[in-house]
């Protein structure tokens, strides 16, 4: 699975935690965002061997009021070893939970 993204809109977080493409969120959904992808890396960070990395990002589907679907590309490194998950849903947070417990899941094989 390739990440295709703008720098630009990359925010890191604690050092090996990066979110793409949530340039466009309310400030509000950010919080909850933030605290959810934070909940999982200390998750991946203790069941991982050696983790390096946890990669988020988001785009935009179908634009269209009210019906936008959410496109979400989740990874995780573990020495060297990627586990990558892609999740498309109407509800941005569920997407994410989605993506993120999918990437558990690989890790946890």
């Amino acid at each position: 699975m390739q990440f295709i993204f703008n720098m630009d809109d990359t925010q890191n977080l604690e050092g090996n935690i990066q979110l793409t493409g949530f340039k466009s969120l309310e400030p509000s959904e950010m919080v909850v965002l933030k605290k959810i992808v934070s909940t999982y890396a200390r998750h991946f960070s203790s069941k991982c061997k050696k983790f390096e990395l946890l990669k988020v990002s988001m785009k935009k589907v179908h634009e269209l009021e009210h019906s936008e679907k959410y496109e979400i590309h989740a990874m995780v490194v573990d020495g060297g070893k990627q586990h990558p998950s892609k999740i498309t849903e109407r509800n941005l947070f569920m997407a994410l939970d989605s993506a993120l417990k999918k990437v558990e899941n690989s890790i946890s094989k």
